[in-house]
């Protein structure tokens, strides 16, 4: 993989709205600036791309200037990191308008998570180490504060070149769709009962990759797949989705999608994020098990459930590409590599 540049005080961190372009509303705005001056309190600068903020009807519009926006920050010399405002549902759209070979000659820090997986298995197929982690909106502009767990996984992953080490579960956690959050009103939280085995025991080793249940339908430029068996081979497979979609059929339908489609046997293990409430993945893990051991008779292929990435706070940072360890005895996830040098 190609790895960006770790981050120091005094970079230039450019904000983008490669899907939703909510940022520039004005209902918004203030949350957009609050999450400015929390990568500002990390000594950064912060610039928003030249279209990022001109709102939504825009960009829904105009798949054209939100390309422009990330191919003027990947060719931007000054600009070492590149953050996303907040997902959406139609990042795929701008994929036409990119040039590979800009993004291939200039790696820096890609960091969102939702829609923003359509760049993530775009550049990672262009072998370039993009990351899993913090939205501007959702994560980083918390309304009360920028919780101490994402934080510290934000700075840990891009300040230091030193592997991320462990990643231990938070103390609490919240699942609190961006919708609600306003000036009044804070998130909820509630301790985190921590990992759950779901299956297979033992340590494995791979390098991470994965996304969302959009793996199953996004498409490059010319309509082929975005990712193919190789992407699997000796992967630790990270999934998690949108709470109020991700049921234990959804859930059951992908694992078997993964099968059907020979990615799943290739596999070294698999995380899985937070799923609704404290305690309900139980359901899950039948499912999941129903598919992955009784469908498919992979009884050894360690699950565990219950990190933290993706649509809930607090949430680490996961590298694509890199190698990471998974001790399903131990209930331990560790990432072995930096994801930048």
């Amino acid at each position: 993989m190609i790895k960006p540049a770790k981050l120091q005080k005094g970079d230039l961190v450019a904000t983008v709205s490669p899907s939703w372009g909510c940022a520039g509303a004005k209902r918004v705005l203030w949350q957009y600036r609050l999450g400015c001056e929390r990568l500002k309190e990390l000594g950064l600068r912060v610039v928003p791309a030249p279209n990022s903020l001109r709102g939504t009807a825009y960009l829904r519009a105009h798949p054209e200037a939100r390309a422009d926006d990330l191919m003027w920050a990947f060719s931007n010399k000054e600009v070492k990191a590149v953050v996303a405002n907040i997902g959406g549902n139609d990042c795929e759209k701008l994929l036409p308008f990119l040039s590979p070979e800009t993004i291939r000659k200039n790696p820096k820090i890609l960091c969102g998570y939702s829609d923003v997986l359509a760049l993530h298995l775009y550049c990672f197929r262009l072998g370039l180490c993009t990351f899993y982690g913090d939205n501007l909106l959702t994560n980083i502009a918390e309304n009360g504060a920028w919780h101490p767990y994402s934080r510290f996984w934000f700075e840990k992953t891009f300040f230091d070149e030193a592997p991320p080490g462990r990643v231990t579960p938070s103390a609490d956690w919240s699942y609190d769709p961006s919708s609600r959050v306003d000036k009044t009103r804070r998130k909820t939280y509630v301790p985190n009962p921590g990992c759950m085995r779901v299956q297979g025991s033992g340590r494995v080793q791979g390098r991470l990759f994965g996304g969302h249940g959009d793996l199953r339908t996004l498409r490059m430029p010319d309509g082929s797949p975005m990712v193919r068996r190789e992407d699997f081979e000796d992967a630790i497979l990270f999934f998690e989705d949108i709470p109020e979609l991700c049921d234990e059929k959804y859930m059951a339908d992908f694992f078997d999608w993964l099968g059907q489609s020979g990615f799943l046997r290739p596999l070294k293990g698999v995380v899985i994020g937070k799923m609704r409430t404290p305690g309900s993945f139980r359901p899950y893990a039948d499912a999941l098990r129903s598919v992955v051991s009784g469908k498919y008779g992979l009884r050894d292929l360690p699950i565990v459930s219950g990190l933290n990435f993706g649509h809930t706070s607090p949430i680490c940072v996961l590298p694509y590409g890199v190698k990471a360890e998974l001790d399903a005895d131990a209930l331990q996830f560790t990432i072995s590599e930096s994801g930048v040098v």
